[in-house]
């Protein structure tokens, strides 16, 4: 009984440091439609939040852990990561650090902190479920590098820090998946590092463009030993925009895009990896199947509008 004693309060200075480490950079941010948290990641007052927490929304008000309530400015937004960044004003506040979500291991103990429901600086606990999973976005498009967790979340807690016992913020709380119960989801700190970077230089995050709707389809056998492919499935495309560098290009409706980059791609969400900021302005070689024969096009992929 003793020893049980010991690990449990082995556990618990744990949790506490971390809460006493992060918690006081966390802060309730209340959009046009509805709350969550954020927490400050820099000395100047940057914050992190989720953005479906900020979305549409002209004003937006933050409430300190002390309780006083402030403005914030919006910096940028991603809807593809989920991710914003904001601005406190005014007023000196402690900050979190971003650990490296490279180091994170399966079975270690995460700690999500925020407000659910407004209630202030509700901490839960749990461990590392999984790494390097997927989560589509409001927006459709593919989140790769999430960390899942057994913490339990609430829709207040979007936006807030996931922490190590640490002290360092290796995820921003996102989601949950509903009905499923223990299914909660961050965005990996090193992804939310490099979006936040990109937020604070451009206001967005610039991404290429090629005009093309597309599914994912399994390739025929026979075409894949005929032409020798590295994947079994490929990019239908199923439409063009009008003016597009896909249009332009001369791509068509009923093509099978199986490469790009001198890459193979297997499927739209394997595409849209590719479509970095790197590739704008361009010229891109793009294999496709067309009638059953290979052939090569060049894509000059725009900066997505």
């Amino acid at each position: 009984m003793h020893d049980d004693d010991a690990l449990l309060d082995a556990y618990s200075r744990a949790i506490i440091h971390a809460v006493e480490a992060v918690g006081p950079s966390v802060v309730k941010i209340d959009g046009e439609r509805g709350g969550g948290s954020g927490f400050v990641f820099t000395p100047d007052g940057l914050t992190l939040t989720n953005h479906h927490v900020v979305a549409g929304a002209r004003r937006i008000g933050v409430t300190l852990p002390d309780g006083r309530s402030i403005g914030g400015n919006l910096v940028g937004e991603d809807r593809d990561t989920d991710l914003a960044v904001i601005r406190i004003e005014g007023t000196p506040l402690a900050w979190a650090i971003l650990g490296d979500s490279r180091a994170v291991r399966v079975g270690q103990v995460a700690i999500a902190i925020g407000n659910p429901y407004g209630f202030q600086h509700s901490v839960t606990s749990g461990v590392v479920s999984a790494l390097g999973r997927s989560l589509r976005a409001r927006s459709g498009r593919l989140m790769d590098d999430v960390i899942q967790t057994d913490a339990a979340l609430n829709p207040g807690n979007s936006g807030g820090p996931l922490v190590t016992t640490q002290g360092e913020v290796i995820g921003v709380n996102t989601a949950m998946i509903l009905p499923a119960q223990g299914l909660c989801f961050a965005i990996a700190s090193n992804t939310a590092r490099f979006v936040a970077a990109r937020l604070i230089r451009d206001g967005v995050i610039r991404r290429g463009y090629l005009g093309v709707a597309g599914q994912t389809v399994p390739i025929p056998r026979l075409l894949t030993r005929t032409h020798r492919l590295a994947m079994t499935s490929g990019i239908l495309v199923v439409s063009i925009e009008p003016n597009s560098p896909a249009s332009d290009a001369g791509l068509r409706e009923g093509d099978l895009l199986v490469a790009f980059a001198d890459q193979p791609v297997g499927g739209i969400d394997e595409l849209h990896r590719r479509l970095t900021e790197e590739c704008i302005g361009v010229p891109t070689k793009t294999i496709v199947l067309r009638g059953g024969h290979r052939r090569q096009v060049t894509v000059v992929p725009r900066l997505k509008g």
